[in-house]
Order: structure tokens, then sequence, then C-alpha cells
């Protein structure tokens, strides 16, 4: 491993993970890294554009060639490039919004985004990663992976984000049982409260979950009374669609 780029990568991640912008020396804290290499190393990725300085605090954060990168990586993404036309028609077939999501070491993320399709205000959540075990998109494609990868994904004490989230592998296992049967997963409030969502699984050409598409919004619109079944037979027959021309034979795939 190459020291200068391990050191500068942790730099990005302790930027990226940060609650707003740090200085020199909150960084050296963090990292345990003298100041005067961390000073050299924000300064060699500012030149690339890959951090900014703020002009009245002095504090850094991601630059914008990040973005251009990220945005990169994205156009090389066939779950994503597969999945554009799907996602809006299901969009407009749900009056919902919609997100795809790639399975993505241990959460889910998010390679496009269709905003519901009226007139609220929508914040665009391409390349936020999501909990694999309080999502939609997360649930369905745990349930179908392997019970021991499943668990240490998860760990033996799923995280608690509200107080909906399924916080014992007991009652996660069940839940992703009832996925298997119906097809879809279920959201409700796990993640963030009053938000509900209804996703099924991508399978690729080696019959593999390799992501999911899926419906979002506020629960009592998304799950009322009738709106379950027919959000869940919609996500499946676009995950179905998209499956197919990633090369799976049938879905689910296993």
């Amino acid at each position: 491993m190459i020291q200068s780029v391990d050191r500068a990568v942790r730099i990005l991640k302790a930027l990226a993970g940060g609650p707003g912008r740090l200085g020199v020396s909150e960084l050296s804290d963090r990292l345990g890294l003298a100041k005067g290499t961390v000073h050299g190393l924000l300064r060699t990725l500012q030149s690339h554009g890959l951090v900014e300085q703020h002009p009245d605090s002095d504090k850094y954060q991601l630059g914008p060639q990040l973005l251009q990168l990220s945005n990169r990586y994205l156009d090389l993404s066939e779950l994503r490039s597969r999945s554009l036309a799907y996602s809006e028609a299901l969009a407009g077939r749900a009056d919902e919004a919609v997100r795809v999501g790639a399975f993505h070491g241990d959460g889910m993320l998010v390679v496009h985004h269709v905003f519901r399709p009226d007139t609220s205000l929508q914040i665009l959540e391409v390349g936020s990663l999501l909990p694999l075990h309080a999502t939609a998109l997360g649930k369905a494609v745990l349930a179908y992976l392997d019970e021991d990868v499943w668990d240490d994904l998860v760990g033996a004490a799923p995280t608690k984000l509200t107080g909906q989230t399924l916080v014992t592998t007991a009652a996660l296992g069940r839940d992703l049982d009832g996925v298997r049967e119906r097809g879809y997963a279920l959201e409700k409030e796990e993640a963030v409260l009053g938000e509900g969502g209804v996703a099924a699984p991508i399978f690729d050409r080696r019959s593999e979950a390799v992501g999911a598409i899926g419906v979002v919004g506020p629960r009592e619109r998304v799950l009322g009374r009738g709106r379950e079944r027919k959000l869940g037979t919609a996500v499946i027959e676009a995950a179905r669609g998209i499956s197919r021309d990633l090369g799976a034979t049938r879905w689910p795939a296993i």
C-alpha cells in the first residue's frame, strides 16, 4: 500500500463523513496524522479540485472534481443504464419517486433517482448509501443472499435508525421471508420517519441479486389500502425487465 495515497483517501473519507467543513487540526486529530502532513495532502488534493477551502473559515470540504468522477462511475454502471427507461415508466405509473440501488459494500448505493412527477420540492439522492436492513431497496437484495452473508453484513444487532427499525436478526429474518413470498420488499418508516417504500430485486446473468428498483414516498400514500399490492406488481415488472436486460434467465433467479 502506498502510504501517501492511503492518507489522501482517508482525508477524503473524513470530509465525506463529517458533519460539515473540517480544518487541518480537526483532520489531524481524527486521522492521527501530523498537521504538516495533512496540510500538504490537502494542498495537493485542492490542486486537483478534489477538495476546496472555504474562504471565510479556511476549512476544507469536498471539491467539484469528485462530482465529475462519480458521474463517470455512474455512466459506466450497466445496472443504471439498463434501468433508465424502466425507472421513468415506473415513476409515471406509480406517480411516485423511484430509486435504483446497486448492492455496494455494506449498503445500497443509489445509482439513479427519478423524481415524483409533480411540482413538489425534491432532493436528488444519487450517490446516497442506504442501509441494507432498513430500506426496501436493501431488503430486496438481502432476501436473496445466503443467511450467513446477510448476517455478516447487518450484524447481530442491526443499527436502530427509528422506532420502527427491525433490530434483531430474528425479526429481520421473518421480514425477509415475506420478501421472498411476495416478490417485493416493504419499508415502513424503518430508515426515515414518515417514509414508506416498495422495491423488488434485480438479478444479473449470474443469477445474483445485484440491485433493486423501488418506489418511495410518504408511508400513508405508498402503503395505503390497496396501494401496496399495485405498487408491488409495478416494481416486480420493472425489476424483471431490467433483470432480463442484464442477462438473467428467470426471476427470481435462484
